[in-house]
C-alpha cells in the first residue's frame, strides 16, 4: 500500500472536507490504517497484545485530536487539542518502539520515522496556533521532501 493508492479509498466526505487540506491530518489517517494492521500482527504474539490495543488507540488519537482541534474557534482551543495529538504522536513511536521484536526491523523503523514526521507538523502547527513558542529544545525533526516522499512510497508490513 501507499499513501497515493490509500488516498484513492478515502470517502468524498473525507476529502471534501477543509480538514482534509491539513497534511499532518492527512498523515495521520493514513497512519491509523496502517497502525490496523501492525496491530493485527502484534496481537497474535501473546506477549504483545496488550500493546496492539494501547498502538491502535494512540495513533488513532492522533487524527481525532487534529480534527477536533481543527474545529475549535480560537489558536489557543486549537493549540491544545494538536498538543493532545503530538502527544499521542509520541506514545504512538514510544508503541512502535517496543513492538519492533514483533513487527520487525524494517516496518518498526518505518513507523518510527512516520511518527517522526508527524511530530515534526505538530511541533510546526502549535506555536502558529498558540501565537508563540512551543517548549522544545533544537532536535534533529528536519526532514527532506525526498525522505518523507520515501515514507509514503515504501510502507513495509510488519513482519
Amino acid at each position: 500500500m501507499t499513501f497515493e493508492s490509500w488516498k484513492e479509498g478515502v470517502p468524498s466526505e473525507t476529502r471534501d472536507d477543509p480538514l482534509w487540506g491539513m497534511r499532518v491530518y492527512r498523515l495521520s489517517l493514513f497512519a491509523s490504517d496502517v497502525s490496523w494492521r501492525d496491530a493485527g500482527t502484534l496481537r497474535d504474539e501473546e506477549r504483545t497484545q496488550s500493546l496492539a490495543d494501547q498502538l491502535y488507540r494512540a495513533v488513532g488519537s492522533i487524527g481525532s485530536n487534529v480534527a477536533e482541534g481543527y474545529s475549535r474557534g480560537t489558536g489557543q482551543d486549537r493549540a491544545r487539542f494538536y498538543e493532545y495529538a503530538l502527544g499521542s504522536a509520541r506514545e504512538s513511536r514510544d508503541w512502535y518502539f517496543k513492538g519492533r521484536f514483533v513487527l520487525g526491523e524494517d516496518a518498526a523503523q518505518h513507523r518510527l520515522s512516520f511518527m517522526t514526521e508527524i511530530i515534526r507538523l505538530l511541533l510546526a502547527i502549535i506555536p502558529q496556533q498558540r501565537g508563540g513558542e512551543i517548549r522544545e529544545p533544537d532536535l534533529p525533526y528536519d526532514a527532506s521532501d525526498e525522505q518523507v516522499e520515501d515514507l509514503l512510497e515504501n510502507v513495509p508490513l510488519a513482519s
